[in-house]
């Protein structure tokens, strides 16, 4: 592809993930004792998988910020999209490591990608209730959905993408470094 049809396809694709990102957070809704668990951070490191720290970070933050502001949860809007938007960076970055060892994205190397990004997730919640928020210690009782959610995110995220791996023609669009 052309350089101005490779940009416009990834911004095409960063649309997509962000409104899946968007609506997987706010349809599929499990209640956690604080909050809920959603299917969103699983299209959040789907995002960084596919489109690459950049446009992952973009597609990852934006699509589940906007979730908190569309079910009036606006307050964590700013730290949703920062702290989502790392952890499809962190998943790419960490993917970006191995392609350049030339080693195929397996179960366990995506699981090596996706755990440390959703453990950023869990602590930056914390950090961002705590701090911003000032909620205090009390943001501790928020850890439990959190590692839920990301553990949701991680077995979700790497199950689809190693079934879209599986597909040569989506194989060749995705984002390799």
């Amino acid at each position: 592809m052309k350089s101005r049809n490779v940009r416009m396809f990834k911004l095409v694709l960063t649309a997509m993930f962000a409104a899946l990102g968007c609506v997987a957070t706010m349809v599929i809704q499990i209640p956690a004792p604080a909050g809920y668990v959603n299917l969103g951070d699983a299209v959040v490191l789907l995002a960084g998988f596919t489109l690459g720290p950049v446009y992952g970070f973009l597609a990852g933050g934006l699509g589940p910020a906007l979730a908190d502001l569309l079910l009036g949860y606006g307050m964590y809007a700013p730290g949703t999209f920062v702290i989502k938007g790392l952890v499809a960076a962190v998943a790419a970055l960490i993917l970006l490591l191995y392609h350049k060892l030339k080693k195929e994205p397996t179960f366990s190397r995506l699981l090596v990608c996706a755990i440390p990004a959703e453990m950023l997730m869990v602590l930056g919640y914390f950090a961002y209730e705590m701090i911003i928020l000032k909620v205090g210690a009390g943001a501790a009782a928020a850890i439990p959905a959190n590692l839920m959610q990301g553990l949701v995110g991680v077995a979700a995220s790497v199950v689809l993408f190693r079934l879209l791996w599986q597909v040569p023609a989506l194989r060749e669009r995705f984002w390799k470094g």
